[in-house]
């Protein structure tokens, strides 16, 4: 099973409601997740939204530092919610034979709830990541976990050693 991580939309300008203790663990959670799906050959792809940029403000969009990327990590720029619309990261999916796709990152409610719902439309297996997912309104995530898929990391462990 080929296995890919979306870590969507952690950028600066997008985190300022969220509190910094928030977004560390949520790091911790996706740093460590993404650490060992490279370590065994699955995607990691990072989600970075665009919309509205100005040429001025272009270090606010960049991905904030907790967050570790790599050189072999895949970059997808979006102008929607939805990361899959009008962007190549379906291309990416499918040219990388992914399975299932695990999503982490910022806003539960918005972008990354858009995000599953686009993969489930194209067919794709989603699962949020549990402890990886960010609001600005903390009541929001139980909701978002609600009735949909999560996984969390010692499962991941079990499946990436299998």
């Amino acid at each position: 099973m080929r296995i890919g991580l979306l870590i969507i939309d952690l950028q600066e300008t997008h985190l300022g409601k969220v509190e910094q203790q928030v977004i560390d663990k949520a790091c911790e959670y996706i740093n460590y997740v993404a650490g060992l799906l490279r370590g065994k050959g699955h995607a990691v792809i990072h989600i970075q939204d665009i919309e509205g940029m100005e040429p001025s403000e272009e270090a606010k969009f960049n991905i904030i530092p907790g967050i570790e990327v790599q050189e072999t990590d895949f970059r997808v720029k979006k102008e929607y919610s939805n990361a899959f619309w009008k962007t190549d990261l379906e291309q990416i999916v499918r040219e990388q034979k992914i399975d299932l796709l695990i999503l982490s990152g910022y806003a539960a409610e918005h972008c990354v709830l858009f995000t599953y719902n686009g993969a489930a439309e194209r067919g794709f297996k989603a699962v949020l990541l549990q402890n990886g997912i960010l609001s600005s309104h903390s009541d929001v995530i139980p909701a978002t976990y609600r009735d949909r898929s999560l996984i969390s990391y010692p499962v991941l462990e079990a499946l990436v050693q299998s």
